[in-house]
């Protein structure tokens, strides 16, 4: 059974110095703070060096940052979906701008995470790509304009109109796949102006890891939700 229940926070660490060694724990356990008091959901995708260790520490969904398709066998410094299976985490974000995959792979990653009950979260970097991705049915397409990651200008200012053609797009294709966005996302008004483009929540990084005060940061985010 999918553990998405919208909206939902999404939040990746990358590989930010903020997460390395305890400070990934603390972190989420932060998010799960807020996320318990607030009812909103918050998903965590913290290193992958901690994976195992935070998934068994936490009730909230925690996500890998990415997933390889190919199955157990001989394999070098590849995560495989059995991999994740295996332990508590919840799923996966797949086809990150940061670590981009082919659209076959995608089909592939997505198909084989299914069949073990993994969440999935695609990225896509337009809405043409989402409304590719969507034909493979992940429970999330997350739009995120590369030029925006990062910055201090939500996409949901910069280019409103990439969020809801992805909408469009995807509901096209398969009506029952959640769109969420990300790219500069950072405050409460940053997420309701992606809800009301028809986004089921969003996925953010620097935002919350990089804060001087992750709490508030989260606290933000949800206040208008």
């Amino acid at each position: 059974m999918s553990e998405f229940r919208p909206p939902t926070i999404v939040v990746n660490f990358k590989v930010y110095a903020e997460a390395e060694g305890p400070r990934a724990l603390t972190l989420a356990k932060t998010c799960q703070k807020v996320s318990k008091e607030s009812g909103v959901q918050i998903a965590v995708c913290p290193p992958m060096i901690g994976l195992a260790l935070i998934a068994r520490s936490m009730d909230i969904p925690v996500y890998s940052q990415n997933v390889d398709p190919l199955k157990p066998g001989s394999g070098t410094g590849f995560v495989t979906p059995s991999m994740l299976h295996s332990t508590d985490v919840k799923g996966t974000l797949v086809n990150h701008s940061e670590h981009r995959q082919p659209l076959e792979s995608v089909g592939t990653c997505i198909e084989m995470c299914k069949y073990l009950s993994l969440d999935v979260c695609a990225c896509a970097e337009s809405a043409e790509e989402a409304g590719k991705i969507a034909g493979f049915a992940p429970q999330m397409i997350a739009v995120e304009p590369p030029e925006l990651i990062g910055g201090d200008v939500s996409v949901t200012t910069a280019n409103p109109r990439i969020v809801s053609d992805t909408v469009d797009a995807v509901h096209s294709v398969n009506p029952d796949v959640a769109v969420l966005c990300g790219a500069g996302v950072k405050t409460g008004e940053d997420v309701r102006a992606a809800l009301d483009l028809g986004a089921r929540g969003v996925l953010l990084a620097s935002g919350v890891v990089k804060s001087r005060d992750p709490e508030a940061a989260l606290r933000d985010l949800i206040k208008l939700i």
